[in-house]
């Protein structure tokens, strides 16, 4: 990466405080993408343990598949996914806070008995669904949010960070120089001067 700079002391304290911002932020970005990888992987875990329980949930009534057959759908619908919003290493993301289901009504003498439980099983899948759904969201931004991070730690610890130390060294390398070349001129002055008056 290449830096702008001009060979002067206010060039080489601008310098200065953009390498130490970049180096103060650098172990606060590396603990962020740390925790995120965390999260992240908790995140993962959940969504595959919510698909597990999901698949394993509708195992247990494969058995009852003829009865699903007569079983009607339409009775329980979805009336609203309450949402909430919690932040994990500053990432805002998305949480389940409830869900609210709205059974129609139905004649408990003109359908089997086992209705009542056939909507509560859907009303567990439809829950454990949605929960999954939120997860994989979650997941995903966390995810997003670790890549953007650790780009940011590559960016500040292989660029950015080594070309200010590169800029500031040749500033200071050429400002000793120059200060360097300066005194020589004086020397050299000084010495034709003392020459001049001896000879005088």
């Amino acid at each position: 990466m290449a830096i702008k700079f001009q060979y002067n002391k206010t060039s080489l304290q601008d310098l200065n405080k953009q390498l130490k911002t970049r180096q103060k932020a650098l172990p606060v970005l590396k603990n962020k993408e740390a925790a995120l990888r965390t999260e992240v992987k908790k995140a993962r875990q959940e969504s595959h343990r919510l698909e597990e329980e999901l698949q394993h949930f509708i195992r247990q009534y494969d058995n009852m598949a003829r009865l699903w057959a007569e079983f009607d759908p339409s009775l329980v619908e979805v009336c609203e996914v309450k949402m909430g919003a919690k932040k994990i290493a500053g990432v805002p993301t998305p949480s389940l806070a409830g869900v609210e289901f709205e059974v129609k009504e139905f004649s408990l003498f003109n359908r089997p008995h086992w209705f009542n439980d056939g909507i509560e099983i859907l009303k567990k899948l439809a829950s454990i669904g949605i929960e999954r759904q939120f997860a994989i969201r979650k997941m995903m931004l966390l995810e997003r949010a670790r890549k953007k991070t650790t780009q940011k730690v590559n960016l500040y610890e292989k660029n950015q960070i080594p070309a200010y130390e590169e800029a500031i060294l040749k500033i200071k390398r050429f400002m000793e120089d120059e200060e360097n070349l300066a005194k020589s001129a004086q020397k050299i002055l000084k010495n034709r001067q003392q020459q001049r008056e001896s000879v005088n």
